[in-house]
């Protein structure tokens, strides 16, 4: 299946590498640090799912249970508000601004931007734009003064890593990822149970009506939302599925969890892409529909795209 809703990536390496050195950056005052996150206790859980929606490919299965330690984590996606504080005491540029590029949505530039920027072969509906990062995601003309509190986009893995290392928090390991979005319900597709549109509301983002090509924005939003949109699940977290993928700690494989560890799992040692989890505004039931709980996808550690962000976690 390909995963092409999830961002493209840049070109993977030849051979298995190990995470890389991020340079040292100097940590946040304690009262920069993220010290609301909520503390969630762990224990047992039913991770992974197996139902007719999965993805094989993916390694969504088996359903294994999976002990955790007590552990902390954000209410929210990282902010482009906090990503700002985070860049203005560090000087820290992302990936996408050395690259000078990042991947855009088509259907958020104008005809004459769409034309001149690179397509992507395989998901024509991604462009490489020069120019677009965090501070200007859809390239040189725009800008996130309106979107202070929406997630941080165009960050990859290394970036995130980098906030992590100066806000002293970390990434949540894919298990945790999924014990807190689950938000105490178990073998349930999304965080409040199986129904996408119970009674007909929407409780995420992600797209309706025909991808590519019309996005009818029943749920209120045809990019990204605010961080706090649409009411938290049991354990607090908002937009724990769609809205922007959110990068965990692992590295993915589709496999290596069907006998690995079940205490406190933190997958292979080494790999060539990074997990991601939730979905994002992109997703739609007919063509990629990892928005579900148990929903995996990856990308390379250098990759960055229009609805790739990150939450942070802590001991």
């Amino acid at each position: 299946m390909a995963r092409h809703c999830c961002g493209p990536g840049r070109e993977p390496p030849s051979a298995p590498v190990v995470a890389p050195v991020v340079a040292s950056v100097r940590p946040a005052t304690a009262s920069r640090r993220h010290e609301r996150m909520i503390r969630l206790p762990g224990g047992s859980f039913l991770m992974g799912a197996e139902d007719e929606e999965g993805y094989r490919a993916d390694g969504e299965g088996p359903v294994r249970r999976i002990e955790l330690r007590p552990f902390r984590i954000e209410a929210t996606a990282v902010t482009n508000a906090r990503f700002a504080t985070f860049v203005k005491a560090t000087g820290y540029r992302t990936e996408a601004e050395d690259f000078g590029f990042s991947f855009v949505f088509a259907g958020f530039l104008s005809a004459e931007n769409a034309l001149a920027a690179q397509v992507v072969r395989a998901a024509p509906w991604w462009r490489a734009v020069a120019g677009a990062c965090w501070k200007r995601p859809e390239g040189p003309s725009s800008s996130i003064t309106s979107r202070q509190h929406h997630p941080v986009v165009h960050v990859s893995w290394n970036d995130a890593r980098a906030y992590c290392e100066w806000s002293g928090t970390r990434l949540p390991t894919e298990a945790e990822w999924e014990y807190a979005a689950r938000g105490g319900l178990e073998r349930r597709r999304y965080p409040w149970g199986d129904e996408l549109t119970p009674g007909g509301r929407h409780l995420c983002n992600v797209w309706q009506g025909d991808f590519p090509m019309r996005n009818t924005g029943e749920d209120g939003h045809l990019g990204t939302a605010p961080a706090k949109s649409y009411r938290p699940n049991g354990y607090g977290l908002h937009n724990a599925i769609g809205n922007v993928w959110e990068w965990c700690a692992d590295w993915f494989s589709a496999d290596f969890h069907r006998t690995g560890p079940r205490d406190d799992p933190t997958g292979p040692p080494e790999g060539a892409a990074k997990v991601m989890r939730g979905g994002s505004y992109l997703c739609h039931e007919s063509y990629c529909n990892r928005y579900r709980v148990a929903a995996r996808s990856s990308n390379t550690p250098g990759s960055s795209a229009g609805n790739i962000g990150f939450r942070v976690a802590g001991g």
